[in-house]
């Protein structure tokens, strides 16, 4: 774009559009923009160099300003439904990471997969419903979702089954409860 007195106002000289996937992070997406602006700032400098550069208007509806992304904003709310929980693991990946809490430990959110699941009153949001290999199902306000990749405060991302040899859950446990108690850890082995 064209340099101008305001912040990202000027016109544009050359565009291209990307299609953001199912499965996209804010860290997959960084990567393919960066490829495609490679490809785009030379095909723009040749463009340049013949007089082919057509400089057209950015629209004045639709702007929005994007502030800084805070820390506290990754704290999952497990009362949205899945696949906005969804959508902020994969737009926080990889910072500042999608979080939650059970008592005072922090868990950060990496990768899921969205499960059907009708909860009951008896089923808070939040609260983990099973626990297997493949990862932890946890209530949400609509639908479920299957934590398979998380990480403990210090740690690194894990796997569901290997995080869960270190950070014993269990199935009625809830997240994002911070009264709750923390798992006993288990026991390391020299």
């Amino acid at each position: 774009m064209q340099m101008d007195a305001g912040l990202d106002t000027g016109a544009m000289l050359l565009t291209e559009k990307l299609k953001i996937g199912p499965r996209d992070t804010t860290a997959s997406l960084h990567d393919r923009l960066a490829d495609m602006g490679g490809r785009l700032i030379v095909e723009a400098l040749e463009l340049a160099a013949c007089g082919g550069l057509h400089p057209v208007a950015q629209p004045a509806q639709g702007v929005t300003y994007a502030h800084k992304i805070e820390k506290a904003e990754s704290a999952v709310d497990w009362s949205l439904p899945a696949q906005v929980i969804g959508r902020q693991i994969r737009a926080f990946d990889p910072f500042p990471g999608a979080s939650t809490t059970l008592g005072t430990e922090t868990i950060k959110l990496w990768d899921y997969e969205i499960h059907s699941y009708q909860r009951t009153p008896d089923k808070r949001y939040g609260q983990i419903l099973s626990i297997d290999n493949a990862g932890v199902l946890v209530a949400c306000g609509e639908d479920a979702l299957r934590l398979t990749s998380l990480q403990r405060a210090g740690g690194k991302r894990l796997p569901a089954c290997e995080f869960l040899r270190g950070f014993p859950l269990q199935p009625g446990m809830v997240l994002g409860d911070a009264k709750a108690p923390a798992p006993a850890h288990a026991p390391t082995t020299p």
